[in-house]
């Protein structure tokens, strides 16, 4: 299926208290049979070592030195390739260390700066903790704004990173994110909503193969505001917006009742749903794909997937983990990379 791949995806290894290893490690075991493209991972052979004899997997570490797109390909079927990023202090399942720190922000700029370099197509990144980050100076609210300034930094580029959780069953974006529900009226404007389905539709055309991207946008207020009797912005921000985004050719409708958004009659009817605050979308792809959503960043110059769940590292090591999101984040980039290379060969 990846046959037309030409480079690797690389893998930031995230936390490594966590369960990044875990599920890093299960899905290479089980790469032939879920048919999983070849990846490499920046982190640290010790680490994935002491985790596979914890997991009881015999699986082949191998530390490539120097990230090569050859080398991973031909060498994935045999072994687990690693480029390594730092050296770490030992790391002990579920305990999280200020020392862990440096190692994964180390690993998530190697892996941007290895897509830069044409060395691989996309990246995947493993679950972070903010509280190992924090505690090394990290100044970004989180792993997103991260890599919107390594972007801007390597790529030269001002970009709006826009968070879309995806599966087979539904996508969803929401306009504001991790910000308290109190705050949300106050935040949404005509120019973010704009902005923020701009984004979507310039990449699920560029990157997803949809030439014209059906998408509706939920109101804020319960039945869209049913008239402007309970509460306004339906009607003084996000029908502007949709006005707007319609004269810009863009395949835009709404705002709707989110209660009437999510069902399969109504899913059938767009490719993607702009919703207004984090829960409002988060909790029906939760609903509908709780183990095989991905967590992907849109507006960024480089393609980057995550698995839709954090570090739980109460079960690191333990064998809970399941790899399922994971798969699906690594298999979601690779068809975005085949997309985008092909929409710019022309094909």
């Amino acid at each position: 299926m990846y046959t037309q791949l030409e480079k690797p995806l690389v893998v930031s290894l995230g936390e490594p208290a966590g369960i990044g290893p875990d599920i890093i490690l299960k899905a290479f075991a089980d790469r032939e049979q879920s048919g999983l493209p070849p990846f490499y991972v920046q982190g640290c052979t010790e680490v994935l070592n002491e985790r596979a004899k914890a997991l009881g997997l015999k699986i082949a570490v191998k530390d490539i030195g120097i990230a090569n797109s050859e080398s991973v390909l031909q060498g994935f079927s045999s072994y687990l390739p690693v480029v390594q990023s730092l050296s770490l202090v030992p790391v002990r399942e579920g305990q999280l260390s200020v020392k862990h720190g440096d190692f994964v922000i180390q690993a998530i700029k190697s892996s941007v700066l290895d897509i830069h370099a044409g060395v691989a197509s996309g990246l995947v990144t493993a679950p972070v903790h903010k509280g190992s980050l924090y505690g090394s100076g990290f100044e970004f609210p989180g792993h997103t704004e991260y890599l919107g300034s390594l972007a801007t930094e390597f790529y030269n580029v001002d970009c709006l990173p826009v968070m879309m959780l995806a599966s087979d069953e539904l996508r969803v974006v929401p306009v504001t994110i991790h910000v308290p529900l109190a705050d949300v009226s106050s935040l949404l404007t005509k120019e973010l909503i704009c902005s923020t389905v701009e984004v979507l539709s310039k990449d699920l055309s560029e990157r997803f193969g949809l030439s014209s991207p059906r998408i509706i946008l939920t109101g804020l207020n319960p039945h869209a505001g049913e008239d402007g009797t309970i509460g306004r912005t339906e009607i003084e921000v996000i029908e502007p917006a949709v006005r707007e985004l319609c004269a810009l050719g863009l395949n835009v409708t709404g705002p709707f009742s989110a209660d009437t958004c999510f069902h399969p009659r109504a899913r059938a009817q767009y490719d993607a749903a702009v919703t207004m605050y984090h829960d409002q979308g988060l909790i029906p792809i939760k609903t509908l794909s709780f183990d095989d959503g991905v967590n992907v960043t849109l507006g960024l110059p480089f393609i980057r997937t995550s698995p839709d769940h954090g570090t739980a590292l109460e079960i690191a090591g333990t064998g809970k983990a399941k790899p399922d999101s994971f798969i699906a984040a690594l298999k979601m980039a690779a068809q975005m990379s085949m997309v985008s290379s092909h929409s710019c060969n022309g094909s």
